[in-house]
Parts: C-alpha cells; sequence; structure tokens
C-alpha cells in the first residue's frame, strides 16, 4: 500500500529554504511530474482511513491541497472548498492568517457555513500552522470538521485535534525517508 507515494518520496530532490531542509515532491509543489496513478493512490488511501459519512464538504487550500481535494471529490461526489490566497470580498468570507515553516500569508474562507460537516485535506503538515488556522476559521463560521486527513506528515506538530496522515517523513539535507505509514 502507498508504494508509489512511498518511492516517489524516498527519490525526492532536497534544498535548502535558509536553514530549512525542504523537499521538492509532485504532491507538495505539483513539479516535477504529477502522475495520475500516484492521485489515484492516494485518493483510495483516503476514502479508506477518512470518516466521511455526513459530510457535506471537503476543505482545502490553494495551491497544493487542490489536486489532492478534486482527486477526492471526483471520487466521492463530495462538494469542493477551496481555501484562497486572495480575498473575493463575498459576505461571510473569513481571513485566515497562516505561519508556516518557512513563510506566512493570509488565506480567505468561502463557502463553507454554520451546519456544514466537513473534511479537511493538504499536501503537508510540517509546523501545523496552516491547519490550526484553518480548524479556527472552520470553527469560526460555525462549520463541524469529521476528519483532518493530510498526505504527509513532517515532525510532530500539534494542530488541537487528531490528524491522520498518509506518510509521515524525516528530511536530511541529502534525502527524504519514510519513518510510518498510515496503514
Amino acid at each position: 500500500m502507498l508504494e508509489r507515494l512511498i518511492h516517489s518520496l524516498e527519490t525526492s530532490p532536497v534544498m535548502k529554504r535558509g536553514d530549512y531542509n525542504y523537499f521538492i515532491h509532485p504532491i507538495t509543489d505539483g513539479v516535477p511530474l504529477l502522475e495520475p496513478a500516484l492521485l489515484r493512490e492516494i485518493g483510495c488511501t483516503m476514502v479508506r482511513v477518512l470518516d466521511l459519512s455526513g459530510v457535506d464538504k471537503i476543505v482545502v487550500c490553494e495551491a497544493m491541497g487542490i489536486h489532492i481535494g478534486v482527486t477526492l471529490s471526483l471520487m466521492t461526489d463530495i462538494p469542493l472548498v477551496v481555501v484562497r490566497k486572495r480575498s473575493y470580498g463575498l459576505p461571510g468570507e473569513v481571513a485566515v492568517h497562516q505561519t508556516t515553516a518557512y513563510s506566512k500569508g493570509e488565506l480567505y474562507l468561502n463557502g463553507v457555513g454554520a451546519g456544514d460537516r466537513v473534511v479537511l485535506i493538504d499536501d503537508v503538515c510540517s509546523t501545523g500552522g496552516t491547519l490550526r488556522a484553518l480548524i479556527s476559521a472552520l470553527g469560526q463560521v460555525g462549520a463541524g470538521i469529521a476528519d483532518v486527513c493530510v498526505v504527509i506528515g513532517r515532525g510532530d506538530a500539534d494542530i488541537g485535534r487528531p490528524c491522520k496522515m498518509l506518510v509521515r517523513v524525516e528530511v536530511s539535507p541529502d534525502r527524504v525517508r519514510v519513518v510510518d505509514t498510515y496503514l
């Protein structure tokens, strides 16, 4: 299980961003090439591990959550909400301040309201900054979170609730090593 994902991670290049060892991977960066079989493997695994009962919406972040969310939405017929990097000024829009291991910025939540039951999906969790911010924003609008899942976990971030990670990795200056899988 997850052979494609594990192989693709363990053959990923690593580069430095300041003091941070950053791995370059199709799921987290969209380069060098995003294979349909890899997305299918991830989508099938998420369908198996997520609590999707009564879920109204899949919530993902722009940009690298979109391809994962689309895959899951097509497999489940659950509508997709993309938290965007720019404001549209729509009624009920919620600004979400995100801080990650290597960047800061604002995201904007639209299309989720009180009583919605959602699953929150992301490509990677390193510090947990993006997920904590999104969980807070979903709470502000009164949405219930059925489940949270990331493809790749890195480190031991506490997001304030359980988070399923399909794989957990360690990144050294010269390689990525998968140290655990969800299954």
